[in-house]
């Protein structure tokens, strides 16, 4: 159960407000029997491990499933990433939430706030399960290839990596704190507003404003031809 509680306020994070919290536990539930049905103690794996991974997919799964975010949030989204587009242009840099929020008239929590669902959004749509969950553990939630890659393509993102390390630096050390503690300490932003002495919507803000930052490098890293 803390499996399931753990992963599932992990992905809700980034998900709208209309998303329930608790049908997003309900499907890491399923996740849960299913790994219990079919978990082999003969196997040299730990349980918690292989749960994880059925408690996540089962959720990611659903939420696929689901067109949970709502058609005016996926047009303001296009609005937002078209008047971005347009200042880049303009200005010859990146541009700023605050920018972005002026021209449209929307708050800069707003536009953080968008961008970030709209991009969980595009990862779920990508990561598709190529088959059934009968699939060893683990490599239904991966992005498939069917191709192998070319060395100049491996260069390409191992520079593209460093670009984002690179932009990651830039970041304050409160936004570099929540994401390291988030994704690689893997804290929920309950546990990061305890650590830092800050509320949990505080520290949600703090993630949206980062992702908005990192925004065009990760959006390189999932088209090559994004610049």
């Amino acid at each position: 159960m803390p499996l399931v509680s753990f992963h599932a306020q992990r992905i809700s994070a980034s998900l709208p407000k209309n998303v329930d919290k608790e049908d997003i536990k309900s499907l890491g539930l399923m996740g849960l029997y299913d790994a219990l049905k079919k978990f082999d103690p003969a196997r040299d794996l730990k349980f918690d491990t292989y749960a994880s991974f059925r408690i996540r997919g089962a959720i990611l799964d659903g939420l696929r499933k689901e067109d949970w975010l709502p058609r005016g949030m996926r047009e303001k989204a296009k609005k937002i990433e078209a008047k971005i587009e347009e200042l880049e242009q303009k200005y010859l840099r990146t541009v700023t939430a605050s920018e972005v929020a002026e021209q449209l008239d929307l708050s800069e929590g707003e536009v953080h706030r968008t961008m970030s669902e709209h991009l969980v959004a595009n990862v779920l749509s990508m990561d598709e399960q190529a088959s059934g969950n009968d699939e060893p553990e683990g490599k239904s939630f991966v992005i498939k290839d069917e191709r192998a890659s070319t060395p100049e393509e491996t260069l390409v993102k191992k520079e593209l990596l460093k670009e984002i390390a690179s932009e990651i630096t830039k970041l304050s050390e409160k936004e570099q704190l929540v994401l390291s503690l988030f994704y690689h300490e893997e804290l929920t932003l309950t546990e990061i507003g305890e650590v830092m002495n800050l509320s949990t919507s505080r520290i949600s803000q703090i993630h949206s404003k980062s992702i908005f930052k990192l925004r065009n490098c990760l959006m390189k890293i999932n088209d090559p031809n994004h610049r």
